[in-house]
């Protein structure tokens, strides 16, 4: 395997990265929580610290944070863990939260910079970028070249594949104007969160 991805495998990569930042997730709930909040013009900063942040973790972890995780598995269970405590605490402050229309204030995991660091605390994240680094990633030369490649083309298959997700908050708005519509979806929203967090941590057999 050379440096540079044929297409094969720039095709099986592209694909693996679509599913991951597609599929429902933590990351992927509060984009649309996010989407629903203050709709897409004032998420896109959410969508692109989303996409950045998995991106950057991705480049960290194939550069050598996913090695020493691969070497030593309670590293990735500590963050699977922590990320997964995290992310209870954040659904029971969406499920708490108070919105009032035209409410300018924003939760602190919201914006480019929340989203982007908050992708460095999602065990699905993390789990994504080591399955990716065991999977993808040529250990026998060219690994900076080939880290970079990997991010470039998650960032750019990421992009539209978690752009639905801040669509659809976007397009609850029109039925979230009283306070009981708010309340049940805070709360699916924050079931939701507590659920992906369960599908990720969860023993698998």
């Amino acid at each position: 395997m050379g440096v540079s991805l044929s297409t094969t495998q720039t095709i099986a990569f592209m694909t693996f990265a679509a599913v991951a930042a597609g599929t429902p997730g933590p990351s992927n709930v509060l984009l649309a929580a996010a989407g629903a909040r203050g709709g897409i013009r004032h998420g896109v900063p959410s969508l692109l610290g989303q996409v950045v942040g998995m991106s950057a973790l991705l480049l960290a972890v194939t550069l050598g944070i996913g090695g020493l995780l691969l070497d030593r598995p309670w590293l990735l269970e500590t963050l699977k863990w922590g990320g997964a405590l995290l992310l209870c605490w954040m659904a029971w402050n969406i499920a708490t939260a108070t919105f009032s229309e035209g409410d300018a204030s924003a939760p602190a995991w919201s914006g480019f910079l929340g989203m982007a660091a908050f992708q460095w605390a999602n065990p699905k994240g993390w789990l994504i970028s080591v399955a990716a680094n065991a999977a993808f990633l040529d250990q026998h030369g060219g690994i900076l070249s080939r880290s970079l490649t990997l991010t470039v083309l998650f960032m750019l298959t990421a992009l539209p594949c978690c752009l639905p997700w801040l669509a659809f908050g976007a397009a609850l708005q029109h039925t979230l104007r009283t306070p009981r519509t708010w309340l049940v979806y805070r709360s699916v929203m924050a079931g939701l969160l507590v659920a992906s967090v369960a599908l990720f941590v969860w023993p698998h057999r």
